[in-house]
């Protein structure tokens, strides 16, 4: 708990509200869910000044603060953007509703009836750093799955934060839901994000956002259930019989359209027949967008306008404008390095050969693995999801993008005329 008795008293009373509020989002109908993200939606169009005036000053805090050019673009709030998280919350409203959806069901010979269904899990936990957008698809996310949510979102986005928790807040007033319903602990700094972690009884499942630094905190110092969600160490491999045109506009789409976020390429991995035809292009469309290639041997003798690659970059998640590039023998020695490196998000492969196109699609052990796409589809909002929790990267219950469903547990309902057990 944070460590004056005071601030203890405030952390605790801000959950047990929460654990009080959960109770209602549960029985609350789809109607009032739905009309509490439309309310969600309206208050950050008509707040967009206030909003970005708070944004503003964390921006200013960050640049002070020596904040990765990364990050300042992950902690960007613009109208743009905003406008973007408002049409995302009023997607989720078209969604359908998974608490109560019945996921499997039977009548036993002696008669009983038994059926497994959705429910929410109850108060979801969040801890992230510099993704003011993460305020909003979670809490938006929580709500329409019937769960209230904790949130710690960072000193880097404190102020920008503060508004969008009080708007949500107001949005959930304006339809009768409890506004405790979505909370933010950022004032109790870290040591409300330790607390958080062993809030046994006030949280049912945390979910960390962020680096591999704050996620591996997270899963390592937790005792209340983690879905861990994974750092983006990306990668593109472009086979044999890659075509020029396709690989050098995916493998650019993968790097360069948002270099900050987590399903952005990283490594970029070529077949030894295919190097000296594909790469000089697709590089120089790279470098031409100001991205730095960091080569390895075989790759810099074809491309000399790169920097030599180290053994650093082939575990590095960049989430800049930086690429890491190795040549390898065949499909076997590309996935053999994703193994090695990779953190299990996204790889994708370049490919006209269909047998190694699914030796990819069954062997690569990631939460999303594609055959001539770019890597950037992986996302909740790309899949449909309307926003997402997160990029699950763990096999336990959830796994990629998580939507609705992932946040909600299921109970069993059991129906009897008076039967006993022989």
């Amino acid at each position: 708990m944070p460590t004056s008795t005071l601030a203890a008293t405030a952390f605790t009373d801000k959950l047990d509200a929460a654990r009080t509020s959960a109770r209602s989002l549960a029985r609350a109908t789809t109607d009032i869910k739905n009309g509490a993200l439309s309310a969600i939606a309206e208050q950050l169009r008509a707040n967009v000044p206030a909003i970005v005036s708070a944004n503003d000053l964390d921006l200013a805090n960050g640049r002070e603060n020596g904040l990765a050019s990364g990050l300042l673009d992950r902690l960007t709030l613009d109208e743009r953007r905003i406008d973007a998280l408002a049409a995302a919350t009023l997607e989720l409203v078209g969604l359908v509703d998974p608490v109560g959806e019945t996921v499997r069901g039977r009548s036993l010979p002696n008669g009983v009836r038994i059926e497994q269904v959705r429910v929410p899990f109850g108060v979801v936990g969040a801890i992230y750093e510099a993704r003011p957008n993460v305020t909003i698809d979670i809490a938006a996310l929580a709500i329409k799955s019937g769960n209230a949510v904790v949130l710690r979102g960072g000193s880097a986005a404190e102020n920008t934060n503060r508004v969008l928790v009080d708007l949500i807040q107001r949005a959930l007033e304006s339809v009768g839901l409890p506004r405790e319903a979505a909370q933010t602990i950022d004032e109790f700094g870290r040591d409300g994000a330790t607390a958080l972690m062993t809030a046994r009884g006030y949280i049912d499942v945390l979910i960390p956002r962020g680096s591999a630094a704050l996620i591996n905190t997270v899963v390592s110092e937790s005792t209340v259930p983690v879905i861990e969600t994974g750092a983006g160490v990306v990668h593109v491999f472009l086979d044999s019989s890659a075509d020029l045109d396709m690989a050098t506009a995916i493998v650019h789409n993968s790097k360069v359209q948002r270099p900050s976020v987590c399903n952005a390429l990283e490594t970029l991995l070529v077949h030894e027949d295919a190097a000296a035809r594909l790469l000089p292009g697709v590089l120089a469309a790279l470098r031409a967008s100001g991205v730095t290639i960091h080569a390895d041997a075989r790759a810099l003798a074809l491309f000399p306008d790169a920097v030599e690659a180290t053994e650093d970059d082939w575990s590095t998640e960049y989430m800049t404008l930086d690429l890491g590039v190795r040549v390898v023998a065949d499909v076997d020695e590309a996935m053999e390095h994703i193994r090695r490196y990779s953190t299990h998000h996204t790889e994708s492969i370049v490919t006209n050969d269909l047998a190694n196109a699914e030796r990819f699609l069954g062997e690569v052990d990631s939460a999303a693995v594609m055959v001539n796409a770019s890597t950037r589809f992986t996302d909740g909002g790309e899949f449909g999801f309307g926003a997402e929790v997160g990029i699950s990267t763990q096999k336990l219950h959830a796994r990629g993008p998580m939507g609705l469903p992932e946040l909600t547990s299921t109970k069993w309902l059991v129906r009897g005329t008076g039967q006993v057990r022989a």
